[in-house]
């Protein structure tokens, strides 16, 4: 009844919030995009939590964690020092990096914009309560919490999460055999080196069809690396229907 009497509708001149998606970004060498996140644990002292700043480089799709750091304190003040950190110890040019993260306050504290701006790098953010605009954060942070050796108990203070985090950062950039970098390691994909590792791959499995073609269905398994990666993407566009031509 109140959709027929016309009750519905925004009264006044407010009128609702837009929220339109972050501008697409495309990365496709060596520190371009990065994107950050920080995520918490907990730890013995009651009420208090261990802060985990997390740097990770989308180029070309190598999911490269290239800063961290574990605080009592979520600010921007400690994420700007570990950026710079990050940021001079990668050699990145000015001007050229595009930095990407939620809408946080940490994420737009003076102190981070003051850092953004001496350095020259463009900032990037997500829609507010959007997570889906952030996805390779969620996704690291998913598999640094379902780490087998993960502690069931809360971490024994900063010390004791610094040497996990140092530990799990190790293991996961130069160890870790990603599924969505066929299976080399964060590593060998941000130097380059998987390139010679997925064509040796592509050159046994086409051996290995060639000598048993019987165990094959189909194609062998795609090794070919990633040139492109997109933050953002979008949604494809809709192509409209062609009609078909009559003849008389």
């Amino acid at each position: 009844m109140r959709r027929a009497a016309g009750q519905l509708a925004r009264r006044g001149q407010a009128r609702a919030p837009t929220r339109q998606r972050p501008a697409p970004l495309q990365a496709t060498g060596p520190n371009p995009l990065w994107r950050w996140d920080i995520t918490y644990v907990a730890n013995t002292l009651k009420g208090s939590c261990c802060y985990r700043y997390l740097f990770m480089d989308v180029a070309v799709c190598s999911r490269k964690i290239v800063g961290w750091a574990v605080f009592a304190q979520e600010s921007a003040k400690p994420a700007a020092a570990v950026f710079t950190a990050a940021y001079q110890g990668a050699g990145v040019p000015r001007q050229t990096l595009v930095l990407h993260a939620d809408n946080g306050s940490p994420m737009k504290g003076a102190t981070l914009l003051a850092t953004r701006q001496r350095l020259g790098v463009v900032p990037s953010f997500s829609r507010p309560a959007v997570s889906n605009d952030n996805p390779y954060s969620e996704a690291l942070f998913k598999t640094l919490k379902y780490q087998p050796d993960f502690p069931a108990q809360p971490f024994d203070g900063l010390a004791s999460a610094r040497r996990w985090v140092a530990g799990f950062v190790a293991g996961y950039n130069e160890a870790h055999r990603h599924r969505a970098l066929k299976f080399v390691t964060p590593g060998q994909r941000h130097r380059g080196e998987d390139q010679a590792l997925l064509a040796g791959r592509r050159g046994l499995y086409a051996a290995a069809k060639a000598q048993y073609p019987e165990r094959w269905s189909g194609a062998i398994r795609n090794g070919e690396p990633d040139a492109v990666v997109l933050l953002n993407p979008g949604k494809p566009l809709k192509q409209e229907p062609q009609s078909t031509p009559t003849t008389a």
